[in-house]
């Protein structure tokens, strides 16, 4: 397996799909490292050689794009900043709910967690 930014990717998939595994890298992304690199897309993890894993090194530290753990940093700081600031949108992490305008009353199961019950069935005492 190749190991790129922290990532193990499977020598199975193309190279083009590999890079996906990144953490922010997408296929547009993944596309234009490769054609910087100039590798094949069709070309499997397998078929790699360590010049083409240098080639794929360099052409993504050239598109200067955080990636990996320090994407994740960056973006639990903005988090943490909106959270500080008391802006609704912090709030709204904060609380667990969606920050982006949907609806809460019939959907937002992902973000909200299992539901709820408030009071509950009691059973109900028999006489004797």
């Amino acid at each position: 397996m190749a190991r790129f930014a922290g990532t193990e990717i499977p020598n199975d998939k193309r190279i083009e799909a590999g890079l996906t595994y990144i953490y922010g890298i997408g296929p547009t992304l993944s596309k234009k490292i490769l054609t910087t690199a100039g590798i094949d897309l069709n070309t499997r993890v397998r078929d790699l050689t360590e010049a083409d894993f240098a080639k794929i090194r360099t052409s993504i530290a050239e598109f200067n794009i955080p990636v990996e753990g320090e994407l994740k940093r960056i973006v639990s700081q903005n988090i943490r900043r909106l959270i500080e600031t008391g802006s609704y949108r912090g709030t709204r992490h904060k609380a667990g709910l969606p920050a982006r305008g949907q609806r809460t009353r019939s959907n937002a199961r992902t973000r909200k967690g299992k539901k709820k019950t408030v009071g509950g069935m009691k059973k109900k005492l028999t006489k004797k």
